[in-house]
């Protein structure tokens, strides 16, 4: 119900139109290049350059985003000879991804060119796999964080203060790691460029690199608070202060992350803050619980194995709710589930949540046996316990040899009423496999997780799809119509060439041959386009006679769909014939 009702959206910025149009020909040098995208873009240093036929790049005037559109990315050109000319391209978009391309356009006519695309308009594959690592390790720093924290505010058991501290020390390394690499992961270049201050200085100065900087200082802030309220913080106002950390930290990832582009944004933003933090006290208690189940199974008391159940039984309603949420939001088509990276990656994850959520329901089984096994405690045995203190105490007043005996006696009655009682060892060593299962599985989920944010979502890629498609249009079409005035030797057939057949400025070029097939002259050719959809037209192309065949060189076609074409020949000064033919402007 929620794909039927999709709008139009995307994250990751596809670029949707050009002026200069891609592959267009044009009369007279254009003044600048402007580059319109689908969400806004921020602009990097060379984010637009222009290579001249012979290879060298041309002195362009600063860029900027045109008319103060965030969308757009512009560069003024000075003035150009003619030929074929090559712009490549590099934006970072809205959710924090680097997109980039290259286009063509020629002045007078296109020329033999030897200029190259750019290598760096594509991703460095060393730099990208770095930040795809560092990414994920902060993923799961995180999680032991913010899970272990939750755990022991939930159940009161602290015995996981390692690896608290060890999710401390890997989020603050792989913070520190994304801060290095994001110039590079932007820019297209080696890891090597992480060191360079001028791409370190852009990196800080950018949204992604103050969303790292702000997550620094939270973990130092984090740190000294830990310091202050100990391992298990408890009462209100620790309460709050850590879920003010946490929700802080969760934000520093949604403005970074497709949450911050496309459509209904601020629920988007809320929706992955709540993801994140569902994620960290689910996985990351998970760990605190297996830790304490292998280390000291006796000393994790049944009821707060049952109270991590409930906090983690609601973490996974909130993954849920938000996770079919940002599956409809970034998908926008079923289709996409299929024929997108995206789709398929998302498919994998529920696949693998499924398992989770597999592992997790028999991990609630061993919990409720566990729970049952340790309350089942019959009432004389607690009368027992409590006769065998109020012996022992007077053993110790009195030294009383026979009192000593009888005190025996009642330490032998309790350790036989112990041994009837029901064994949780076999429902704790359960419930530990089980826990070590959806660890498991959770890891798996973190990669796919990790592979997702930096996937192009199913609405951007149809958006891209849809834009390449237009580009990769063929220049110009030739269409060739035959004639017959019904006169002695008055037919033949008319060549016309269109270029580019698109939206805009066209040139057009016909001749005329004869019945033998030369080429042949006649006193008159008009051409004329109409488009019956919109009730546009008849458009005269002004042909005129260059000496051999016929041209227009700024036909202006406004509307892009099926226009038709004709084409009247006057063969002599009473002899004349109209033919028509359909004809796609792009």
């Amino acid at each position: 119900m929620l794909l039927a009702g999709t709008g139009s959206a995307s994250a990751h910025a596809a670029l949707k139109g050009t002026d200069p149009a891609d592959g267009s020909v044009l009369k007279t040098a254009p003044k600048a290049v402007t580059l319109t995208f689908t969400e806004s873009v921020g602009l990097l240093d060379n984010s637009i350059r222009v290579l001249d036929p012979g290879n060298r790049r041309v002195h362009t005037g600063r860029q900027e985003h045109a008319d103060g559109r965030a969308d757009t990315a512009r560069v003024t050109l000075p003035h150009l000879a003619d030929g074929t000319y090559i712009v490549a391209w590099r934006v970072v978009s809205a959710d924090s991804h680097p997109v980039s391309g290259a286009l063509t356009f020629s002045v007078g006519k296109p020329s033999v060119t030897t200029a190259v695309v750019p290598g760096d308009t594509a991703q460095d594959a060393a730099s990208t796999m770095l930040y795809d690592l560092a990414r994920y390790i902060a993923y799961g720093g995180l999680a032991l964080l913010l899970g272990i924290t939750a755990f022991a505010m939930a159940t009161g058991v602290s015995g996981a203060r390692g690896l608290l501290v060890g999710g401390w020390w890997t989020l603050l390394a792989a913070t520190c790691a994304l801060l290095l690499l994001r110039g590079p992961y932007e820019q297209g270049s080696g890891p090597a460029a992480a060191f360079d201050p001028s791409v370190l200085r852009e990196t800080v100065t950018s949204r992604p690199g103050l969303a790292l900087l702000a997550r620094l200082v939270l973990l130092g802030l984090a740190a000294v608070a830990a310091g202050r309220t100990g391992t298990a913080p408890r009462g209100r106002l620790r309460f709050a202060i850590v879920s003010v950390l946490s929700i802080a930290l969760a934000v520093t990832w949604a403005v970074s992350e497709h949450a911050a582009a496309g459509i209904q944004v601020p629920v988007a933003m809320t929706s992955a803050v709540l993801h994140l933090l569902a994620m960290a006290v689910w996985l990351g208690g998970l760990a605190a619980l297996l830790t304490a189940l292998y280390r000291a199974p006796e000393e994790l008391p049944a009821r707060a194995v049952a109270r991590f159940s409930r906090l983690a039984f609601t973490a996974v309603a909130v993954l849920v709710a938000t996770g079919v949420y940002q599956s409809w939001r970034g998908l926008g088509s079923l289709d996409a589930l299929t024929s997108t990276a995206y789709g398929r990656l998302l498919t994998a994850k529920l696949v693998a949540v499924l398992l989770l959520l597999t592992a997790a329901a028999y991990s609630r089984r061993w919990t409720a046996r566990l729970a049952v096994a340790a309350a089942a405690v019959p009432e004389r045995v607690r009368e027992t316990v409590a006769a065998g203190t109020g012996r022992a105490q007077a053993v110790a007043r009195h030294e009383d040899a026979v009192d000593a005996v009888d005190a025996v006696e009642v330490v032998d009655a309790v350790d036989a009423d112990r041994e009837r009682r029901p064994d949780p060892g076999p429902h704790r060593r359960a419930l530990r496999r089980s826990v070590l299962a959806e660890i498991t599985v959770g890891i798996v989920v973190l990669v796919l997780t990790t592979l997702l944010t930096g996937t192009q979502p199913g609405r951007a890629a149809a958006e891209t799809a849809a834009s390449t498609a237009a580009a990769e249009q063929p220049l110009g079409s030739t269409m060739v119509l035959p004639f017959d005035v019904g006169t002695p030797g008055g037919h033949g057939k008319v060549q016309i060439e269109l270029t580019p057949g698109r939206v805009g400025e066209n040139a057009v070029q016909a001749v005329i041959y004869g019945p033998d097939g030369g080429i042949a002259t006649v006193p008159e050719l008009r051409l004329s386009f109409t488009f019956k959809e919109r009730n546009l037209g008849p458009l005269d192309a002004r042909l005129t006679d260059r000496g051999g065949y016929w041209a227009a060189d700024a036909l202006n076609l406004p509307l892009r769909g099926t226009w038709t074409m004709k084409a009247t020949i006057r063969t002599t000064d009473i002899d004349q014939v109209t033919v028509s033919k359909p004809v796609t402007i792009g």
